[in-house]
């Protein structure tokens, strides 16, 4: 199987999120926004095909999710597979929202008509059609590079069902993605959700390498005005830019270099199936990522006032064009990822440890020009502004794993804000996501993962192929 592309490449790709929010299970990042903490992820299986898997191959008879919503819960996930091709999957994908029932059944009793047995009274509660979501998908397998994705989901309480047409080609050192939503659901840097009436894309990547050039070519049209989706964390006025009617054309070109500092050339153990082969070698290693992105708007989203509302720190290039409704944006970036690892995650215990930390520079242009002032201040011995400093502060993830036992480990990924206006705490944690993982030993590379965000009140089990 060819690798796919690490979840790392997401801050500057704009790869799917993964979210319970909907039965589908993802969501398209707000373009030219971070992504949220925890969430991005590089090409999966589809949702219904992972429900499969889980129900085949580990028992698990009900999938549980839950949804930070405006009636919250926890819900329950099966799905019914149709007998057809062997080149043609098509499911039936049901969501029950339990608490959402066991909520009716405490308010309004069991039983709400009398001499009605209790069997009968849970059928009364069973016809609340708002307790049910259904979502139908078709994936055909073309030809060996083809794969067309069709798939409808439907809430039952609301009127629009949500379509999705999804054609993905591989190119002997290409990925080719093309994909259109009615709706398009996307997600902000604050965990907000958004909903757009139409929403198409197209994209061209590289085929991602450990070491060396990369690029990714995309164009994004939305229509329609987007409106908040009903989730607790929606409540912001500000609509993102970059979801305003239009057309983006977006280019980008990154480098990146791996450094080792130091790696164990260790062997697997006699017997022992590895949990993990790509997590076989203890090491402390570096890599390096610097690159450049143009963005060219079409549209509404091109405003300048909207643009410069929403990219308060964009200090890149910027040229605004108001008669014929574009503009044009370019800046580079860079990032810095520093990995440790003890352990081969082969032994029952404790035989995995693994800390990661990211520092990422989204805007070139403002590091150098707060640079440049901090050392003009150094040089005629001034006091820098906290603005200066705050300027050359990077954005920084860490990550730490830890094995548990067997192919259990447990993960914490968090992102630390740097605020230095906030004098009794300038460096905090701004928000993180815990997780279960499970490595699935027969696959090479492969894990069921259990996460939580605080923050969102969000949890999804889900299986992710050949992360590191």
């Amino acid at each position: 199987m060819r690798k796919l592309r690490w979840t790392s490449d997401g801050n500057f790709w704009d790869l799917d999120c993964s979210t319970p929010a909907t039965i589908e299970g993802s969501a398209v990042p707000v373009p030219g926004e971070p992504l949220p903490l925890g969430v991005s992820r590089g090409t999966r299986l589809s949702r219904p095909k992972q429900i499969d898997f889980l129900q085949r191959f580990m028992a698990a008879p009900f999938v549980p999710t839950c949804s930070g919503l405006l009636t919250p819960g926890l819900s329950l996930q099966r799905v019914l597979t149709l007998p057809f091709w062997e080149n043609w999957f098509v499911a039936l994908l049901g969501q029950f929202n339990l608490q959402k029932f066991v909520s009716s059944v405490r308010k309004n009793g069991l039983v709400k008509e009398p001499n009605a047995s209790w069997l009968q009274g849970i059928g009364t509660h069973l016809q609340d059609k708002s307790l049910y979501a259904l979502n139908f998908c078709s994936e055909m397998l073309l030809t060996p590079d083809d794969t067309l994705l069709v798939s409808v989901e439907d809430s039952l309480d609301k009127r629009n069902p949500r379509k999705k047409a999804v054609f993905r080609h591989k190119f002997p050192c290409h990925d080719l993605l093309v994909e259109a939503a009615w709706p398009g659901l996307f997600i902000g840097r604050d965990g907000a959700y958004w909903e757009v009436p139409s929403s198409m894309s197209v994209d061209l990547a590289s085929v991602a390498s450990d070491s060396g050039p990369s690029y990714h070519l995309s164009m994004h049209r939305n229509a329609g005005l987007p409106k908040p989706f009903e989730t607790e964390g929606s409540e912001s006025s500000m609509v993102p830019a970059s979801l305003l009617p239009g057309v983006a054309v977006k280019g980008a070109f990154a480098f990146k270099k791996n450094f080792n500092i130091w790696r164990s050339e260790g062997s697997m153990l006699k017997l022992v199936i590895p949990n993990d082969i790509f997590l076989l070698n203890p090491h402390i290693s570096a890599s390096g990522i610097i690159g450049a992105a143009i963005t060219t708007l079409v549209g509404d989203n091109s405003e300048k006032s909207q643009i410069e509302r929403c990219h308060r720190d964009f200090q890149g290039l910027h040229l605004n064009a108001p008669p014929i409704k574009s503009a044009l944006l370019a800046d580079t970036f860079a990032s810095v990822l520093f990995s440790a690892q003890h352990g081969s995650f082969q032994k029952m215990f404790f035989d995995l440890t693994r800390f990661q930390a990211r520092l990422d520079f989204p805007s070139g242009t403002k590091l150098l020009m707060g640079g440049v002032q901090l050392a003009q201040d150094f040089l005629y011995s001034q006091t820098p502004s906290l603005e200066t400093i705050q300027s050359v502060c990077p954005s920084a993830t860490v990550s730490l794993q830890q094995q548990i036992g067997g192919p259990f480990s447990f993960r914490v990924d968090s992102r630390i804000q740097v605020d230095l206006k906030d004098r009794p705490m300038p460096v905090h944690i701004d928000e993180s996501v815990f997780a279960i993982e499970y490595a699935l030993q027969v696959l090479g590379s492969a894990k069921a993962v259990a996460w939580y965000s605080p923050r969102n009140r969000e949890f999804m089990v889900e299986l992710r192929f050949f992360e590191k």
